[in-house]
């Protein structure tokens, strides 16, 4: 309607020029009227939030709880409304989310750990492959070899002291030489014990290091192997299965529950608790009103040829007169409407300098500016 006005306003003033030059009277003065460039166009459209939804059931229940009002802020993902059914699906999503969580952990957490293992063991490793290193064992052979003949020397001594003794076994036990004899085979016997001991000390100074070295290869084997197995990851068709299972599970649990798709605000509420619902009942609305965009309403194959993106517009609310916008054109729409028998495509114009007095739905006159001024 407005771009008509302007139109026929036009026209009037062409035809009351052309009819005051071929009077006598003199040249009219100059009207005053701003009159649109040739170049610009000038459309109507309807303000819309940047995104904006109406969310509805994908199945039939009794409503059970409604979680929000008009007017809350809700973040993507909160629960707005769920019907009584939603027990059953809720159960399905936790075992499903449960499984696909144990194979990825298999994949992710297990696998740093087996990482972790396999670091320590090489560490463990090298701190007990310096030890043996250290170790001289050409020095510990000798020492080994000298205990051995020790230990045989006491062995000598043990059996000469038995035989010393076994000469005066018989006699009385109070007499002086087989006390005597007595006590040299004790003293025998506990110092072949000494040397027995002193030999297994040696020998351990050579042993106990390199069985901590060879246990510690074998332990920095056994973690490289589970490292290296972890590697080729759970069962891939298990992995797919358990993912197709849980995105069903999600979708089986939508049908109950509805949720915020992104950030913003709820603009309308139409359900209660205790309702019967169904899949055609618009349930909630909710908007981003952080951004507010324009789309068109009547821009004429004849005036889109003459836009393109990044185009700036001068947008007026029909309700806020003394508001001017400023807006760049977005999107043109590639499919057409037919109204009317006129050829119609939507633009979208994105608003650079919202007002809070903007509402959703409001008409707005856009004057897109001729691009070559």
């Amino acid at each position: 309607m407005k771009k008509l006005t302007l139109h026929i306003i036009a026209t009037l003033i062409i035809l009351s020029l052309a009819l005051s030059a071929c009077g006598t009277q003199p040249p009219a003065a100059a009207v005053s009227e701003n009159v649109v460039s040739t170049n610009e166009v000038v459309a109507e459209g309807r303000l819309e939030p940047i995104h904006a939804t109406s969310l509805s059931f994908q199945a039939r229940g009794v409503v059970e709880k409604v979680l929000v009002k008009a007017g809350d802020t809700v973040k993507q993902g909160d629960v707005l409304v769920r019907l009584a059914n939603a027990g059953g699906a809720e159960a399905q999503l936790v075992i499903a989310q449960n499984a696909y969580d144990s194979l990825l952990r298999m994949e992710n957490g297990d696998r740093a750990k087996l990482w972790q293992v396999y670091m320590d063991a090489q560490i463990a490793r090298a701190a007990a492959e310096k030890k043996w290193e250290d170790v001289n064992v050409d020095t510990i052979e000798d020492n080994i070899e000298d205990d051995k003949a020790a230990v045989e020397d006491r062995q000598q001594d043990l059996k000469d002291a038995q035989e010393e003794f076994d000469k005066y076994k018989d006699l009385d036990k109070d007499n002086a030489k087989r006390k005597t004899a007595k006590d040299d085979l004790e003293n025998a016997q506990e110092d072949l014990n000494q040397a027995i001991r002193d030999l297994e000390a040696t020998m351990r100074d050579r042993d106990e290091f390199k069985a901590a070295y060879d246990a510690a290869l074998g332990a920095e084997a056994e973690a490289k192997y589970q490292y290296e197995i972890s590697l080729d990851g759970p069962n891939a068709d298990q992995l797919s299965m358990a993912r197709a299972n849980l995105e069903a599970a999600k979708d089986a649990l939508s049908s109950y529950v509805l949720t915020a798709p992104f950030d913003g605000i709820v603009a309308e509420v139409n359900v209660k608790v205790g309702e019967q619902v169904g899949t055609d009942t618009r349930a909630v609305s909710v908007a981003d009103f952080s951004s507010w965009i324009v789309e068109t309403t009547d821009v004429t194959e004849l005036e889109v040829v003459k836009l393109s993106a990044g185009q700036k517009v001068s947008l007026v609310p029909d309700a806020l007169p003394g508001l001017t916008l400023k807006g760049t054109i977005t999107d043109i729409s590639q499919a057409y409407t037919q109204q009317g028998g006129d050829i119609l495509y939507t633009v979208k114009v994105r608003i650079e300098n919202p007002d809070p007095a903007l509402r959703w739905g409001m008409t707005v006159e856009a004057t897109f500016l001729d691009a070559s001024q």
